[in-house]
């Protein structure tokens, strides 16, 4: 999502970008990223436009600000949302991306992409994630051509800065607002809160819509350790795999079973031989779809 399709004229010259998050600590919803940018010209008036960090604001205020930026045509601004199961999954892959990475790739990606767009970006701004110096450094070395100044309450300090918290909060509000909830599952609500693990409001939604074997809606961020303290309802999943050989090959005689238990669930109490597999067939899961084991691509 951006501002722009057709690149405005003072785009061609020299100019700041701010970049900043929204989301960063909630259990529930999309992180987002927001930037940006406008002409360097258009500094000082950027600075008379009010914008301030968007937690200082009111949800109608940050609308309102939002709606007068996306007007201005001597500006520009770009997000990049980053969905709850993206957030999760890499960071509960075997080489784990954290928090902090993936916030800086995503910043990166919006550099990029105004890059791409055009834009004569000559200097930029960054609310930091981890420790400024080594992120400036970072930035710095991965964009020669730019001057990057990243700072602690970088958002409450540059007015670029500002409008690109407001351009990221309003980006996460609506999106969490007009969340549609994959599952269907009865009794489902959309009282979940603000989504801060401290929310009353929220630690009752994830009480009442946890599953016993799925787990939580794919609008929850399953990797937080918020999640840990509802685990001890859930089941262990027993699912049929091939055993694959060192060799590559598949051996027919050897398939097993392997034990999902991601959530720390309850350990099951049927014995060893009873968890091995007969080896006579697939997982239902697994026939219904036509999914195969490869060996070979």
């Amino acid at each position: 999502m951006e501002s722009e399709s057709i690149l405005p004229d003072w785009a061609s010259t020299p100019c700041i970008m701010g970049i900043d998050e929204a989301g960063r600590g909630p259990v529930l919803g999309p992180m987002v990223y927001g930037c940006l940018y406008c002409a360097r010209s258009y500094e000082k008036t950027l600075s008379t436009l009010n914008f301030a960090d968007s937690k200082t604001l009111k949800e109608e205020k940050r609308e309102e600000l939002f709606e007068k930026l996306k007007a201005n045509e001597l500006i520009g601004w770009a997000v990049d949302v980053i969905d709850p199961r993206e957030l999760s999954a890499k960071m509960l892959k075997k080489i784990k991306i954290n928090l902090n990475e993936i916030s800086h790739d995503s910043a990166s990606g919006l550099v990029t992409r105004v890059l791409n767009m055009g834009v004569l970006l000559t200097d930029v701004y960054v609310d930091t994630v981890g420790d400024p110096e080594k992120y400036r450094i970072k930035l710095s070395e991965r964009f020669p051509s730019i001057k990057f100044v990243v700072a602690k309450k970088a958002d409450s300090l540059y007015p670029v800065v500002s409008g690109a918290s407001i351009v990221a909060k309003v980006t996460r509000d609506r999106a969490l607002r007009d969340w549609v909830l994959d599952e269907t599952a009865e009794n489902m609500t959309r009282d979940f809160g603000s989504g801060y693990p401290g929310d009353p409001e929220t630690k009752s939604w994830l009480e009442k819509h946890q599953h016993s074997v799925f787990g939580f809606p794919s609008l929850v961020r399953f990797s937080w350790g918020t999640c840990t303290s509802y685990s001890k309802n859930m089941v262990e999943v027993v699912w049929e795999s091939d055993k694959t050989e060192e060799d590559g090959s598949s051996s027919s005689s050897g398939k097993r079973q392997l034990k999902l238990s991601s959530f720390g669930v309850t350990t099951s109490k049927r014995k060893t031989e009873e968890i091995e597999s007969s080896g006579k067939s697939r997982s239902k899961f697994f026939q219904s779809r036509k999914l195969e084991q490869l060996a070979n691509f």
